[in-house]
């Protein structure tokens, strides 16, 4: 099903989530829903294409908070086709857009090494953001 979604671009099927992510949300975030901002992991370009839709994004539009697009992503090869060392020692792809002096909660389908939300939630910090949480849908 997660196949389906992601890669085939299946969009409807995020619908399954909605109720199990906005609960682990509420329930993990509830403090801090009326201060922070959400911002999905974006996808490059190419990636972008290649799947129809933001997955990331998707999963953010589920929830109660603004989300905002701050973060960019350059073009490379497909995490999936990584090592989890290639993975774990990768430079980072992000670019950020505009500083952000909110608390954010960045939001990603799959967590598999970290990698990709600590690039993003290290080029936050760099640029002020004072707190960063995460939420995935799914650990791989």
């Amino acid at each position: 099903m997660i196949t389906k979604w992601k890669y085939r671009g299946d969009y409807v099927l995020g619908e399954i989530f909605r109720i199990y992510f906005k609960d682990t949300f509420n329930e993990r975030f509830s403090v801090l829903k009326k201060d922070a901002v959400l911002i999905p992991i974006p996808l490059s370009k190419e990636r972008a294409r290649e799947r129809g839709f933001n997955q990331a994004k998707a999963l953010a539009e589920f929830l109660p908070v603004p989300c905002t697009d701050i973060l960019s992503r350059q073009d490379g090869e497909k995490q999936s086709k990584k090592t989890r060392l290639e993975r774990i020692y990768t430079d980072s792809p992000f670019f950020i857009e505009q500083p952000i002096n909110k608390p954010v909660i960045l939001v990603d389908d799959i967590y598999t090494t970290g990698t990709t939300l600590r690039h993003a939630a290290k080029l936050l910090k760099n640029h002020g953001c004072p707190s960063i949480y995460a939420l995935t849908l799914i650990r791989g």
